[in-house]
């Protein structure tokens, strides 16, 4: 394997196992960050998936972003269906002795791939397993999830846990686990804030009150509720929501439903994957995020909206909230009320409390650094 090594004499030996590019998405790119802020002090390499998911479970358009030789890195060994290839990395990691190896869980789909890779290098007695779980039970539950973690998770040494809503989970599979809970880190590689009129000019965009919806669509994450929000607040403010990310459930549910209230006019929809050269003037040009989820752990979404100073209203789910201070950054509704989203909103705009909340969430971003991220994970592994 190639040794990448920056800035100081490495520290340790490391190897990250999970989703990077050329993947795309939220996971693959904390994979990214998480090798920039390591690899300052430490001999890292990350090996990711030959093939992440079969077509078959996979609902996107395709899994991969457009190449880029800057972020080419990762090599890919995995196939997640084929266990040749587990063994076959398991061994390869097992004779490089790492002193870390750093596996990436979100899906109990991967608990036997992950489980036979960490099983056999172990077995070399000086590797210690780490696993950063995003969730440890799935959004979307089907049987044989808690088995599927468990063999994983009994392979695993030390876990990182990003909100304090897992723990729970985590103890309810392993219960005498070794964690800690390390806030997710915000979002910085998507580029700076710029200039609001300039960002909607970009977007070919009016002058007007902008929204934003973020991130793959999927049931759980509750657009249909904020959709409805939007026929509440007719009559009392006039705003217009983006709904920028791709289709991972049925489309045709939400265009229906936008046409039953009457609320085309009220909605742009750019529900193509979305680059991250062009995440900052989706960003940038809203006024708040809104997540109006049904269910969550933490949301790298969040993260990102700290990172560009921007206001946050989401639901009362999972770990949003220790993230999203009520009334201080944002505001924190019950989920699948439409009226209390809408009411949230409107009083965003009528005690035009945006200036306020960008103020505060300056103090918030600079809580939630990779640098502060891996010296936790680190801390945990040497105690």
């Amino acid at each position: 394997m190639q040794t990448n090594i920056t800035g100081q004499e490495a520290h340790k030996k490391i190897i990250i196992v999970g989703p990077a590019y050329p993947y795309r998405g939220g996971i693959a790119n904390f994979t990214d960050s998480l090798f920039q802020e390591l690899k300052k002090n430490n001999s890292v390499n990350v090996i990711t998936f030959l093939r992440q998911y079969p077509s078959i479970l996979f609902p996107g358009k395709t899994q991969f972003e457009d190449f880029d030789d800057k972020k080419n890195y990762a090599q890919q060994l995995i196939d997640s269906i084929n266990p040749f290839t587990w063994i076959k990395v398991g061994r390869l990691i097992k004779k490089e002795r790492p002193d870390l190896l750093i596996i990436k869980f979100w899906l109990p789909f991967f608990g036997l791939c992950f489980g036979t890779i960490a099983g056999i290098a172990g077995k070399n007695k000086h590797t210690k397993i780490v696993s950063v779980c995003h969730n440890v039970i799935p959004h979307e539950k089907h049987t044989g999830d808690k088995f599927l973690t468990s063999f994983f998770f009994n392979k695993v040494d030390y876990f990182i846990l990003l909100s304090n809503k897992i723990v729970d989970d985590l103890l309810s599979i392993k219960s005498r686990a070794k964690y800690a809970v390390l806030p997710h880190p915000v979002y910085s590689q998507f580029g700076e804030s710029i200039n609001k009129q300039e960002a909607k000019k970009h977007l070919q965009l009016n002058d007007e009150k902008i929204i934003l919806f973020f991130g793959f669509i999927r049931e759980y994450k509750g657009l249909d509720v904020l959709i409805s929000a939007l026929s509440f607040l007719k009559g009392k403010i006039s705003v217009k929501l983006i709904v920028a990310g791709e289709f991972y459930s049925d489309k045709e549910k939400y265009e229906n439903l936008i046409k039953a209230l009457e609320v085309e006019n009220s909605i742009y929809l750019r529900t193509d994957f979305i680059p991250s050269s062009e995440v900052k003037y989706y960003f940038s040009a809203s006024d708040c995020v809104i997540l109006p989820y049904r269910d969550a752990t933490q949301s790298g979404i969040v993260q990102i909206a700290v990172n560009f100073k921007k206001p946050v209203i989401a639901t009362n789910v999972g770990g949003l909230g220790e993230i999203i201070k009520d009334g201080i950054t944002g505001y924190i509704v019950e989920k699948n009320n439409p009226v209390e989203l809408a009411d949230a909103i409107t009083k965003f705009y009528n005690e035009n409390k945006e200036a306020e909340f960008v103020s505060n969430l300056a103090e918030v971003a600079s809580k939630y650094s990779w640098g502060s991220f891996v010296n936790g994970l680190l801390q945990l592994t040497e105690n």
